[in-house]
């Protein structure tokens, strides 16, 4: 990981997001104290899985009876606060 000062990071910022395109990690830092980090973005930790969201949504559901009661109850309840 490299470091460099928020004056350089903000006159070379093209430069250092094409070095973080290609793996590496910079730490900003401002009258030598850390303040940042660009690191390089990790598109699959981001996005939960759809279908594995879905999945247990209905998992969830199931035995279990949500009616329109129920749904307006607690619409009432978490309008009290």
């Amino acid at each position: 990981m490299i470091t460099v000062g928020a004056f350089e990071a903000k006159t070379n910022l093209s430069a250092l997001l094409e070095r973080v395109a290609q793996g590496e990690s910079i730490r900003i830092t401002r009258h030598g104290k850390p303040i940042a980090r660009i690191v390089p973005d990790d598109p699959e930790s981001s996005l939960p899985d759809v279908s594995e969201v879905i999945n247990a949504i209905r998992e969830f559901r199931r035995g279990r009876n949500i009616g329109p009661e129920v749904i307006r109850s607690l619409i009432d309840e978490g309008r009290r606060f």
